[in-house]
């Protein structure tokens, strides 16, 4: 694609802002500009205007049907499709889309995880129109984003508490930056990046393997020959089938608006990036649900499988979804900014007090936000960050607010010429703190890049936690505030950054997250080390947590204890699949291949002894010897894997059972994988109902 034609076409399947301003009158497009920005009721007759334009705009493109699309708890999209069609009297038809039909859509919402806010029989539920994401198409349909909730009014889905979020965070961001004097400030957005990482395989492979078919990640196999340890994949050159890849895909991304900007490979063999380009947290978190599902539509069309399961292979590096965090005013001012003088400005001072408060206060919440079943076997594996929360600033920022708790302005290190010796490089300015890739929320210049989320789930959670922690950070710092002006407010905004500071330090950490010495230091300042989800979910229905999220109106106490049932149960089932899909590779595939090569052993020693005696075949009988006794291990731990699943699905505690799988049937997982891949790696491939790790691994071309 060239310039020109990247330039036409970018967007070109998006109900753009661009479009609304060309086709809709201009006291309907203000209507709305004032419903995104302010929040205020869109009335009908506003909606049928917008309604009808969209149509018009949608089937001059091809579009046939409509769908709301939404985002239930199943952490994927959801949608069901109307055509425009209304029949008339004569057996011709019409096209209509009505603003009733744009604003309100009724799906069933008895199917769909509700924790025990739906009965199954209650089958009424509602999505509403975010106006705040534009319309797309895709497939022949306009996709109107929305949000989703039970005929009660709870909330269903990870849209509406993600906006309710954004919205707590600017009421009280507002009301902070007014008392620093910033009164031309109407409201305050959340902005993020979030990085896709993925692994691409041969799609006929991928079909062979059960384990990716029904989890997403493999439960056997031995390592390949070569794996990531010559750290040569990395940003290496990216293959031609790979490229095309990429290329597709970034096409079919930018028709539909999705500012995808950086690809690249990435640690693992396989395994690649994508990363876009900022935008406001919602449309980026629809952003990247239809990315995901694109990515693995473009892998389709090239024979490849797009694998986004945190640790789809054993001994290498897992995938995950760096989630760039950014607060920005609608003046245009980034209040993570440090500028040239981080020392004495306030602004800055005072969201970055705010966030360091937010994240040691709630890291509980924060870990909770990333658990699931997949993301648990990937972090703290010494690839991605810790379980541990902490937060790295830099060494500029460390000296800021050194300088904050004694009292004492930095005046900064001033910027530094990078030289490399060769006289024909260029000079260039050094930044002023190194990164910190261990390090699970990390500062990375004018924004905080947390590292934790999974590759596979929706970032929604994430940041619905974080813009909430961090606004009832600002609201505590506003209260202290209050009334106040002048020197009185300056001498107690000093007093307050370093209360704070002082009170929250022990969450900074600059150094090796990696470490056993960080594990023991971080439970010497009392951090919390939470391994596993179900280890995790009772602080989910703390009172703490319970008064967060009802104070400013992103939960219900109802929909918090819902969402506490549906991520238990989404885990029990996860690895309830995982441990019933093991167990029957084993007894299937890996079984027939092994007793068919210990038959064609038997009978090549058989034949050698004949001929030479029974001396002979010595090799044969060691490698019968060796496959037997993987075997015989192996059927043991395969009985106990069995036991124990059924012993998982009789505990009716959604909480006990939920650790009885991670405590128990995960261990007896890693045990019989033990046996199982020790005798795969003695097996010719030609045995193996299933691709190795080495022909998937390296098969892309």
């Amino acid at each position: 694609m060239d310039a020109k034609k990247l330039t036409e076409e970018y967007g070109c399947l998006v109900f753009s802002d661009k479009l609304m301003r060309e086709r809709l009158p201009k006291d309907i497009y203000k209507a709305v500009h004032k419903t995104i920005e302010l929040g205020t009721h869109l009335e009908l007759d506003v909606a049928n205007c917008v309604a009808a334009a969209m149509k018009e705009w949608a089937v001059e493109n091809g579009a046939t049907h409509f769908t709301h699309w939404f985002q239930p708890m199943t952490g994927l999209t959801a949608e069901k499709h109307d055509s425009f069609i209304t029949p008339l009297g004569d057996g011709s038809v019409i096209m209509e889309f009505s603003g009733k039909e744009l604003i309100k859509g009724e799906p069933d919402a008895s199917s769909f995880p509700s924790g025990g806010l739906r009965a199954t029989f209650e089958a009424r539920g509602y999505t509403a129109w975010d106006p705040s994401s534009p319309a797309f198409i895709k497939d022949g349909s306009l996709y109107i984003p929305t949000a989703f909730c039970s005929y009660g009014g709870e909330a269903l889905d990870k849209k509406t508490p993600l906006l309710k979020s954004m919205e707590a965070l600017s009421k009280e961001a507002v009301k902070v930056l007014h008392l620093l004097g910033y009164t031309d400030v109407k409201r305050v957005n959340t902005t993020i990046g979030s990085e896709q990482e993925y692994f691409l395989i041969d799609k006929d492979y991928y079909k062979k393997r059960k384990d990716l078919l029904f989890t997403g990640r493999t439960l056997i196999g031995a390592p390949a020959t070569k794996g990531q340890e010559m750290e040569d994949h990395y940003f290496g050159v990216i293959k031609p089938k790979v490229s095309a890849y990429m290329h597709d895909l970034d096409e079919e991304l930018w028709k539909l608006g999705i500012p995808a900007k950086t690809k690249h490979n990435e640690v693992a063999p396989a395994q690649h990036e994508l990363a876009p380009v900022f935008e406001t947290a919602n449309i980026a978190v629809d952003h990247n649900q239809l990315t995901m599902e694109v990515m693995k539509k473009v892998a389709d069309k090239h024979n490849l499988a797009c694998l986004l399961h945190e640790k789809p292979f054993e001994g290498i590096n897992g995938s995950g979804k760096h989630n760039n965090w950014s607060v920005c005013t609608d003046t245009g001012m980034n209040l993570l900014d440090p500028g040239k003088k981080p020392g004495e400005n306030v602004p800055f001072l005072v969201f970055l007090m705010a966030v360091i408060a937010a994240v040691d206060e709630y890291a509980p919440q924060l870990r909770l936000s990333v658990a699931s079943a997949g993301n648990d076997h990937r972090l703290g594996g010494n690839e991605a960050p810790p379980a541990i929360i902490s937060i790295f600033v830099g060494d500029e920022l460390a000296e800021v607010l050194k300088g904050v708790e004694e009292g004492s302005a930095y005046q900064g290190s001033g910027k530094v010429q990078m030289t490399m010796g060769a006289t024909v490089l260029p000079h260039f300015t050094k930044d002023n703190t190194d990164r910190n890739r261990t390090s699970p929320f990390a500062f990375t210049g004018n924004k905080f890049e947390f590292r934790m989320p999974g590759s596979s789930v929706s970032v929604a959670n994430a940041n619905i936690v974080l813009n909430t922690a961090v606004a009832e950070e600002l609201a505590k710092i506003y209260a202290q505030l209050e009334g106040l002006e002048g020197e009185a407010l300056s001498d107690k905004i000093k007093e307050v950054l370093k209360k704070t500071l002082e009170e929250h330090k022990r969450v900074l950490f600059n150094g090796n997250g990696y470490t056993d010495e960080w594990v023991q230091e971080a439970a010497k300042r009392g951090l919390p080390n939470l391994k596993s989800l179900p280890e995790a979910m009772p602080y989910w229905i703390s009172k703490e947590s319970i008064d967060l999220f009802t104070k400013h109106g992103i939960f219900t106490e109802q929909e918090i204890h819902s969402r506490y049932e549906i991520l238990l149960e989404n885990y029990s089932k996860s690895v309830h699949i995982e441990a019933l899909t093991m167990q029957e590779m084993i007894r299937k595939d890996l079984t027939e291949g092994i007793l068919s090569y210990e038959k064609d052993i038997t009978k090549e020693m058989a034949q050698k002894q004949q001929l030479l005696g029974e001396g002979s075949g010595a090799l044969e009988k060691e490698v019968l010897k060796v496959l037997d006794g993987s075997s015989s291990e192996m059927y043991k731990a395969l009985t106990k894997l069995a036991q124990d699943t059924a012993t998982a699905e009789t505990k009716t505690d959604i909480l006990e059972q939920a650790s009885f799988y991670q405590e128990t049937v995960l261990s007896d997982m890693d045990e019989l994988r033990k046996y199982a891949d020790q005798a795969e790696a003695m097996i010719p491939d030609k045995y193996l109902g299933y691709p190795t790790y080495g022909q998937m691994l390296f098969s892309v071309r």
